[in-house]
């Protein structure tokens, strides 16, 4: 894994945490609409794509079809006005968190993550094998890394946009 992708995973986490740390319980579990998250359901929603995430690499990994699949542009993950339903594997939980809970199962999430990567010995198989990802179609393993810092930046958006909304004054 590069510097590059280990960087952002760290920095955007860090973005992450900073957005919620001085959160009130009600801010936090508050939903600004009917069809909307809270910002807690928002971050329970990203430690649970970040363990799925774990899963599919793993799948990925024994797929014995070693076909080079097409790079996509994950980047496209940013565009907000596109949306994307969540599978239900990875739907938040509808009961209220506490920030601290959440930021620990953030850490733990993340933890595992990089303890997991960091049993994969050659990592140059991760370019060269793929998974099927729900909302991008068959992806290179390497690009689950990638969307994952990604998906995380993109949800942060979303916190910022409900702060917004129940007009959380920081």
């Amino acid at each position: 894994m590069s510097n590059l992708v280990n960087d952002n995973l760290y920095e955007t986490r860090n973005n992450l945490v900073k957005e919620i740390t001085s959160l009130s319980y009600n801010q936090f579990n508050g939903r600004p609409g009917m069809n909307m998250w809270s910002i807690a359901q928002v971050c329970h929603h990203l430690v649970l794509v970040e363990q799925a995430t774990i899963k599919a690499i793993a799948w990925g990994l024994k797929k014995v079809d070693n076909t080079q699949k097409e790079r996509k542009n994950i980047h496209l993950m940013l565009d907000r006005t596109k949306k994307f339903k969540a599978p239900e594997i990875v739907e938040p939980d509808v009961e209220p968190f506490e920030v601290q809970s959440i930021i620990d199962l953030l850490n733990d999430s993340r933890k595992k993550f990089f303890t997991f990567l960091n049993t994969i010995e050659d990592k140059s198989i991760l370019t060269e094998k793929s998974f099927k990802h729900p909302s991008l179609g068959e992806l290179p393993l390497d690009q689950w890394i990638e969307q994952i810092y990604l998906h995380e930046q993109r949800h942060t958006e979303q916190i910022k946009e409900i702060k917004l909304l129940l007009d959380v004054r920081n």
